[in-house]
Parts: C-alpha cells; sequence; structure tokens
C-alpha cells in the first residue's frame, strides 16, 4: 500500500528511488539501488528478496524488463507483487499484480518507473509523472521528491500516511567520497513523512554534499585571520575545531584553502 518512483538521472550517473506509505518504515522494506547498476522498488505484498535478486539480474546486464520477467517467473506470488525496476541505461519497467488493492497501477517512461497500489486514484501516478517531467532544470534527488510530493498532494495512499523514504546512489557520492550513497533519508513514523523528508534533504544538501566549485570561496589571508577570530569567540580553539564540531567538513576544505558560501553566511550571521 505504497507509491514510489524508481528513476535514473538523464546524464546517465545516478539512480534513486523515491517512496512513501501508510506503512511503519517504509524504506527499510521498498527501495533498493547500487551506482552503475539500477535501481527496484518492490511494494504492495513486498518480496525483499526482489531487491538482492533484480540488482544481481541488472549486474549481471539484464535490462529492466529482463530482470522483471525474471523476478515474476519465480515468484508465485507475483499476482500480489508491485514493482518498478530501472537499469544502468535508463531502461524501466514495471508490474502491478491483479490482486493488488485497488487503485493499483503504474507508468514507465525513459529513464523511471511510477507505480502505487491502495491509491486515492489514478491521478496520484498521473500527478507524479507531470512533476518528473516538468522537474528536469532540479537536481536529481529533489526531483524524485518532487515526484513523490506531487503524488502525496493528489492523494497518495488512501489510507493516510506514516513514512516515506529517498535513497539516491552515484559514484563515490558519499561522505567523503568512500561510498556511492548521496542519499539516504528515512522518516520512519511521522503526521507528514513527505514534507519531512523533504527537510531531511535540504540537511543532506548542507551535511553530507561535497561543495560544487561554484560554491567555494578562496579563503584569503585576511577571511584566514576572519574565521580563526570568530572560532575563538566561539569558544574553540582554531577554526578547522569549529568545522568538525559542527560537521561541515563536506563544505570547508580542511587546508583551508576554500569555504562554502552557506558556511560563511553561517559564520558571519553568528553572533
Amino acid at each position: 500500500m505504497t507509491f514510489s518512483i524508481v528513476a535514473r538521472s538523464d546524464d546517465g550517473e545516478t539512480w534513486g528511488v523515491a517512496v512513501a506509505s501508510k506503512f511503519l518504515a517504509v524504506g527499510s522494506a521498498v527501495p533498493a539501488a547500487v551506482a552503475q547498476v539500477g535501481a527496484i522498488a518492490t511494494q504492495a505484498d513486498a518480496n525483499v528478496a526482489y531487491k538482492g535478486l533484480a540488482l544481481s539480474h541488472l549486474d549481471e546486464g539484464a535490462t529492466a524488463s529482463v530482470a522483471l520477467q525474471r523476478l515474476l517467473e519465480e515468484d508465485e506470488g507475483r499476482d500480489h507483487r508491485q514493482v518498478g525496476i530501472v537499469d544502468v541505461d535508463g531502461g524501466a519497467a514495471s508490474h502491478t499484480g491483479q490482486s493488488c488493492i485497488s487503485w493499483a497501477g503504474g507508468l514507465t517512461g525513459e529513464g523511471y518507473a511510477i507505480q502505487g497500489n491502495c491509491l486515492a486514484g489514478a491521478q496520484v501516478v498521473d500527478a507524479m509523472q507531470t512533476a518528473w517531467d516538468d522537474g528536469g532544470e532540479l537536481a536529481f534527488a529533489h526531483r524524485l521528491l518532487a515526484a513523490l510530493s506531487a503524488g502525496d498532494a493528489a492523494g497518495g495512499d488512501k489510507r493516510g500516511r506514516q513514512s516515506a523514504a529517498l535513497l539516491v546512489v552515484r559514484d563515490r557520492a558519499g561522505y567523503g567520497g568512500g561510498d556511492d550513497i548521496a542519499a539516504d533519508l528515512r522518516v520512519d513514523d511521522h503526521a507528514t513523512p513527505v514534507t519531512e523528508l523533504s527537510r531531511l534533504l535540504d540537511l543532506n544538501d548542507l551535511y553530507l554534499t561535497a561543495s560544487t566549485d561554484e560554491e567555494r570561496v578562496e579563503i584569503t589571508e585576511d577571511l584566514r585571520a576572519e574565521l580563526e577570530e570568530f572560532a575563538r569567540a566561539q569558544g574553540h580553539p582554531d577554526f578547522t575545531t569549529w568545522v568538525g564540531t559542527e560537521n561541515y567538513e563536506m563544505r570547508v576544505d580542511g587546508d583551508l584553502t576554500w569555504i562554502d558560501q552557506r558556511i560563511l553566511a553561517i559564520v558571519r550571521t553568528t553572533g
């Protein structure tokens, strides 16, 4: 009893899933993704084994359609399953079993699969498709969330709201470049989970996303002196210690050659 979008970015570098449901901790069951492989959402009477199986099929070179076919032909419970898959090339496939709770259905396009069951109506997936199509200028994670938000506003899960999740992967997009997890955010039990997920994504951008070249401000000698004075005024021995305390390591160079413009704004507005 869930609605989701599974997608690949237009540049072919990022994959992700956004999902919401009247179900506790939907992010623990539905989404899975691997960079340079693909992404999947398994829902309705979710077969969580689909996640590893589908990604294995994709990693071996199967298209989304072929991977889906293999999942279904091996599963006697297929009539109760709903699943969306996007492969490495942006090929998409979606399945809604005939025994899924009405309204249930899905649609696919280049680089995305949208599906839902136990929904307020077909307008939920239609609104998600429109938001996705209209969101080409958004950053990928925000485009996924815009589609999810549109589905939520269109009625979403007809039983109500409880949880939502966002999973985004890209090569070396994780903390310090050590893994591929660009975002892995979950709202497990909340009155307005999609709204809360949006708040968390903004925080994820600030704390766990590396600054772009356009966001970096060169630290001159005068600026370095300003930053060090600020840190001492905040009770820290130096600015690097303040950065570590505030968890801004992804937004300030370790050698203090540059600082993110947002962090500099925080420094200059903190009394």
